[in-house]
């Protein structure tokens, strides 16, 4: 049934794996991994600090390089693949995204919270008049019922998305959510739709193939599953499973292989497995990037980083409140007698 079908895959080793790094990739480390995964036949193959374009910052932690060095970096090595970025309205601006199409990028993904499409209208706007291809990228989509996903999806196709995704952000979603979530998106939108996982509940790939029995297109990816949180789908893996199961990738199994065992895992700052922390991530429905912030707000007031999870979960925060989490971690001292 799927023989032939072809999946874009989307690398986000160099941009969701930069969380896992501390944002601390070095020139040396983006153009192995780049050019690595160029010759392996990704496709799309996305550079920038883990929060997107200029998310180096105090708020969301500074990176070893300014995004123009990352990516010049990755444009140098990249031949066949499209380079391309993340960006965030309200961190990243208009500015920002010509500094990468003069770098090379030739593809933006404008990513918001999942009820707030219309935030990325200008900047879709831009990114097609300036000739990218631009993706609307609807983070934390679990927080959000079916028919709220894929009404946000069509405002992102309505500013000129040539593609939108479905992002379980927080890795807490089942494979039934995400077949709901998807198959409501393919039937409202037109444009090609695609799934970007976490792998919270150990359900990465999984819900990988939910969402291709649901309609999408395009899947997300990171060698040895580096990214945020408990990491996202293993690049790697998810070739082999698609290839098992009947679909065109592109992608050179054992060449992918080989970059995320020979370049990627040599530079990981420890391996990519799901822990309490990130596993009650999934649990609570956190935002993946919020772990390393709730490392350090656990070790400063002597909590365990669990229950700080579960409050953020409680209080449904979402991308860009991370200056909240040392809040809730000072309030929950408190609450303890301690801090």
């Amino acid at each position: 049934m799927n023989k032939g079908k072809f999946v874009h895959i989307v690398d986000t080793t160099l941009r969701d794996g930069s969380h896992a790094v501390a944002h601390q990739f070095t020139r040396e480390q983006i153009t192995a991994i780049a050019g690595g995964l160029d010759e392996a036949g990704v496709e799309y193959i996305e550079v920038s600090h883990g929060d997107g374009l200029a998310g180096s910052s105090h708020n969301y932690g500074w990176a070893a390089l300014s995004d123009e060095e990352m990516l010049l970096a990755a444009a140098e090595v990249i031949r066949k693949g499209k380079l391309t970025v993340l960006l965030l309205p309200g961190i990243g601006t208009q500015e920002d995204l010509k500094l990468a199409i003069d770098c090379g990028a030739k593809a933006v993904r404008v990513a918001t919270h999942v009820t707030e499409a219309d935030i990325g209208e200008q900047h879709i706007g831009l990114a097609k008049k300036m000739g990218l291809e631009a993706f609307g990228f609807l983070m934390m989509s679990h927080m959000a019922p079916p028919e709220k996903v894929a009404e946000q999806a069509a405002l992102f196709e309505s500013y000129g998305a040539d593609y939108v995704y479905v992002a379980d952000s927080a890795g807490a979603m089942l494979p039934e959510d995400v077949k709901a979530r998807v198959e409501a998106v393919v039937e409202k939108v037109k444009v090609p739709v695609g799934f970007h996982a976490h792998n919270n509940l150990t359900l990465a790939t999984a819900n990988c193939l939910a969402a291709l029995e649901a309609g999408t297109t395009f899947l997300d990816g990171a060698c040895r599953g580096l990214g945020a949180g408990a990491g996202n789908a293993q690049t790697e893996a998810l070739v082999g499973v698609l290839d098992r199961a009947g679909y065109r990738t592109g992608v050179d199994f054992y060449k992918i292989m080989d970059v995320a065992e020979d370049i990627v895992e040599p530079i990981m700052h420890r391996p990519q497995v799901v822990r309490n922390a990130p596993l009650m991530q999934g649990y609570a429905g956190v935002y993946s990037s919020f772990l390393l912030h709730t490392y350090r707000a656990a070790e400063k007031f002597g909590l365990d980083p669990r229950d700080i999870l579960v409050e953020l979960g409680r209080r449904r925060m979402v991308g860009g409140q991370e200056d909240m989490i040392i809040d809730v971690a000072y309030q929950l001292a408190q609450q303890r007698g301690g801090g």
